[in-house]
């Protein structure tokens, strides 16, 4: 499965305790992330990550045009809903393109969690089966 993972910057520090806590899983698919998150996570995890450009110089409009193309399966996009800065991602365009494609989203770390440990268990296996991509 491709995963991307997309954290504000108030976030950072949890996506890392995320990616830590599930780097089992996560090491057993191809993540995506925007620059500086991925920077972060593969620094504390030594986890393979493609990097996009950081949030703020569009790669979040990266992974966004990855989601159109529906090549991606899962994303991770905590986001900071009381303190976001003008300069960071807005995740609205990309939920509205994960409803269209049918990729699931978690935007806290609590869905994240829900979210790997399904991957964890094969219940995200579905995409397989409904993904053009992966026939």
């Amino acid at each position: 499965m491709n995963i991307a993972l997309i954290a504000h910057d108030k976030k950072k520090d949890d996506m890392i305790r995320l990616a830590v806590q599930f780097k089992e899983i996560l090491s057993k698919h191809t993540l995506y992330a925007t620059g500086t998150t991925g920077t972060l996570v593969m620094g504390e995890t030594g986890l393979c990550i493609n990097r996009m450009k950081s949030g703020p110089l569009g790669g979040d409009q990266q992974i966004g045009a990855m989601i159109a193309a529906n090549e991606l399966d899962l994303i991770i996009f905590l986001r900071d809903p009381l303190t976001a800065q003008p300069h960071e991602p807005d995740v609205s365009a990309l939920l509205r393109l994960c409803d269209v494609q049918n990729i699931p989203l978690a935007t806290n770390m609590a869905s994240g969690a829900v979210m790997l440990e399904a991957i964890g268990r094969g219940a995200l296996d579905w995409r397989m089966k409904i993904n053009p991509l992966y026939s």
